[in-house]
């Protein structure tokens, strides 16, 4: 073994802690995004939709707040942030050889 290969298999504390760190921020975005998309999907469809204060500012707003095209955008958006959450996921559990395959295409 050479002492190149051997240096890149010591990790430093720094990289160690930056490693961790974004560990943590890819749990904390795939857990908003997930929440956030399944919120998303079924809030529009309930009946505390429309007991709100924005549903009665002004006529418009309340008639485009009860359109179920609009409720269907927003849980389309809501599908959105699952597919997100669900890549990131997916992403990140792939392994370093699938990487390496990937990176040399």
């Amino acid at each position: 073994m050479s002492v190149e290969s051997q240096r890149s298999l010591v990790v430093s504390p720094e990289d160690a802690r930056s490693n961790w760190s974004q560990r943590l921020w890819r749990v904390i975005f795939v857990v908003f995004c997930l929440e956030l998309g399944l919120f998303l999907i079924v809030f529009p469809w309930l009946d505390y939709w429309n007991n709100n204060s924005i549903a009665t500012l002004t006529p418009w707003i309340g008639e485009l707040w009860r359109n179920p095209y609009f409720r269907g955008a927003l849980s389309g958006l809501g599908v959105v942030n699952i597919y997100i959450s669900l890549s990131e996921v997916f992403r990140t559990r792939r392994s370093p050889a699938d990487k390496m395959k990937l990176s040399s295409l």
